[in-house]
C-alpha cells in the first residue's frame, strides 16, 4: 500500500515543478487522442476516495465521446470485487489492493485474476480544523488516539494536552471521525495505524470521504482521516512520523518520496481475459484515464499523478504498446 518500496523510481522520473511549487504530469505522457466509438454504457463501483476523481474523468471522457456513458457508483472500495464478481460492474476502482479472499472468488469464477493497475497517488491526510496548532503526531501518537486501550482500564490519548498541546486546548477532549468499514481507506487506516486493535468506539464513522473533511471543519477539536483530494481551506492536514522528530507532510515530494507514512496508490480493477481484448469503450477510457489529460484532470481533483514508469506498465496490462496514446 505504501509508495517507500519504490520511491526511488518514482522520485526519477516525476516532475514536481513547472512553477513556483506547482505540480504537473511527466512531460512524456502523450494526450489523448479520441477515436469513434459505438454506443456504450459503463458502469463503475467502488471507492468513494476515488468517487470524485471517477466522475470527472467520465466527464471529460463523455465529452470526447457522447456515444458513451459512464456511470459512477461510489460506496466503498469493498463494493468493487463483489460488483466485478457478479458483472454489475466493468470497473472497479479502489483506494487499496484487492485481498485474496476478494479476488479468490473471482479466480474461480473466472479462471483469472482481474487486472488492475494506479491511476492516481494519494496521501491518506489526518485532518484538523484549521485552528489547531498541532505540528506533528507519530503513527503510534495516532493509533492511541483513534484505538481502544490495549488493556481494559488503561486510558490512552483522549485529550489534546495528552497529545501535545498547552493551555486552552490541553482540557478539551479529541473529537474523532473517520470512514465507515466499506472503505478502503478504513482498511488501510486501521492496518498502518490500528494495526490490530479496535477503532474506539465514538469514533464517528461518516459515508463518505468529504463528509470526514466537512465534519472536521465544523468541530474545533476534531480530527479525522480522509484523502488528500478533499482538502479545503477549513482544515489543515497534520504531518506524521514514524519515529519522533522526523516529521513529514502531504506535500507531492514527501508522499512520492514514501517519507509521509501513508502515503498510497489509488487503483482500477478490471475483468480482462489474459487471451482477450477489452470492450472497446472501456478500453479507450483506460487510455484516457492514463493519458495526459486524464493525468491533469487527477490534479485538479487535488490527487497526485502517476508517473511514466507507472503508466508504460499499466498499458502492458492492459495489452497494448507503452508508448500508446
Amino acid at each position: 500500500m505504501k509508495l517507500l518500496t519504490i520511491a526511488s523510481s518514482i522520485l526519477l522520473s516525476v516532475t514536481l515543478t513547472t512553477g513556483a511549487g506547482a505540480l504537473d504530469v511527466d512531460p512524456h505522457f502523450p494526450p489523448y487522442k479520441p477515436v469513434r466509438l459505438d454506443s456504450a454504457e459503463i458502469k463503475s463501483v467502488g471507492s468513494d476516495t476515488l468517487g470524485d476523481l471517477m466522475r470527472n474523468w467520465a466527464g471529460d471522457f463523455s465529452k470526447l465521446n457522447p456515444s458513451v456513458k459512464i456511470d459512477v457508483e461510489s460506496k466503498g472500495s469493498n463494493t468493487a470485487p463483489s460488483a466485478l464478481l457478479d458483472g454489475s460492474s466493468q470497473l472497479g476502482p479502489m483506494s487499496r489492493p484487492m485481498r485474496s479472499e476478494e479476488y479468490e472468488p473471482f479466480e474461480k469464477k473466472y479462471g483469472y485474476h482481474p487486472v488492475s493497475f494506479p491511476v492516481a497517488v494519494d496521501a491518506l491526510a489526518v485532518y484538523v480544523n484549521k485552528e489547531n496548532p498541532i505540528e506533528c503526531l507519530t503513527i503510534d501518537q495516532l493509533g492511541e488516539i483513534f484505538s481502544k486501550p490495549y488493556l481494559f482500564g488503561i486510558t490512552n490519548i483522549t485529550m489534546w494536552g495528552s497529545a501535545g498541546l498547552t493551555g486552552d486546548w490541553a482540557t478539551h477532549p479529541i473529537s474523532l471521525f473517520g470512514r465507515n468499514p466499506a472503505s478502503g481507506t478504513y482498511d488501510v487506516f486501521a492496518e498502518e495505524v490500528l494495526r490490530g486493535r479496535d477503532f474506539k468506539g465514538d469514533v464517528k464513522q461518516q459515508p463518505g470521504s468529504a463528509e470526514v473533511v466537512k465534519m472536521v471543519a465544523a468541530d474545533k477539536y476534531a480530527i479525522g482521516y480522509s484523502g488528500i483530494g478533499y482538502l479545503t481551506d477549513a482544515v489543515r492536514t497534520v504531518p506524521l512520523a514514524t519515529t519522533p522528530g522526523e516529521c513529514y507532510d502531504t506535500s507531492p515530494a514527501s508522499t512520492y518520496s514514501g517519507k509521509y507514512p501513508l502515503a498510497r496508490y489509488l487503483y482500477l480493477y478490471l475483468n480482462k481475459a489474459p487471451d482477450k481484448a477489452l470492450d472497446p469503450a472501456i478500453l479507450e477510457f483506460a487510455k484516457f484515464i492514463l493519458s495526459r489529460d486524464g493525468q491533469t484532470e487527477t490534479i485538479k481533483s487535488g490527487f497526485y499523478p502517476i508517473t511514466e514508469p507507472l503508466r508504460s506498465k499499466a498499458l502492458q496490462t492492459l495489452g497494448l504498446p507503452s508508448d500508446s496514446n
